[in-house]
């Protein structure tokens, strides 16, 4: 099974959470891939789209490997994969400072697509974080840490296809988890759509700015 694109993907999701269709609950999408899957997860359903602000800290040499993830406006949550550490003989100092030029980044991405705006608050509400993918789950990881520390009424995983030991290792740290497609052996999270391109950051901003606000007339996202 392979999606169209992320847009179908994000339609796909949407058909299994039904029961939260017009109930406030806060969809959070994790940039910049997620945001086209989250997008048509709020449009359906009449929810608020937000974003949960993460980047990943790579590996040297390998930067598509993470030996950590960022999340919040600042970098403010810092989690680390402890055995990509052990395989890359990095400790925490170390990856402290792998983590500063990628803090310095993601401050960078956060004024862009916020322009200035505050983030939705979380607290009480029932937030489903949302990406294209689950591959090593470092940036879901580090989201989910950040979002449960403002007190979420709920907190649900949502994505398309994903590793099943890495859905396996987040399943606690959420109250629900979402996932139609879990490919066994799993390859890549690209390998399951037929057009995987790059989100541009300029996408972003324009997709955030499409999908009408809940109550809105909705009307229809053409990506």
């Amino acid at each position: 099974m392979s999606y169209a694109d992320r847009a179908a993907a994000g339609r796909t999701l949407a058909t299994r959470l039904q029961r939260w269709r017009g109930s406030g609950a806060l969809v959070l999408a994790l940039p910049r891939g997620g945001v086209p899957v989250a997008a048509e997860i709020a449009r359906d359903l009449g929810l608020e789209l937000g974003l949960a602000l993460v980047r990943k800290v790579g590996m040297p040499g390998h930067r598509e490997l993470a030996v950590a993830a960022l999340a919040g406006p600042s970098g403010e949550t810092l989690v680390t994969n402890p055995d990509v550490m052990r395989a890359a003989g990095l400790d925490a100092d170390a990856v402290a400072a792998l983590a500063s030029p990628e803090r310095h980044e993601l401050a960078r991405r956060a004024a862009l697509w916020l322009s200035g705006q505050a983030l939705p608050v979380l607290t009480g509400r029932t937030v489903i974080l949302v990406d294209d993918g689950l591959a090593t789950g470092a940036t879901m990881r580090a989201a989910l840490v950040w979002a449960r520390a403002q007190k979420p009424a709920r907190l649900i995983v949502a994505v398309p296809v994903g590793a099943e030991d890495t859905l396996a290792a987040i399943a606690p740290m959420a109250d629900e988890v979402h996932c139609p497609l879990r490919p066994h052996p799993f390859r890549a999270v690209g390998a399951h759509y037929d057009d995987f391109a790059q989100v541009p950051d300029a996408d972003v901003t324009r997709i955030l700015r499409a999908v009408p606000k809940p109550g809105a007339k909705l009307g229809c996202l053409r990506d």
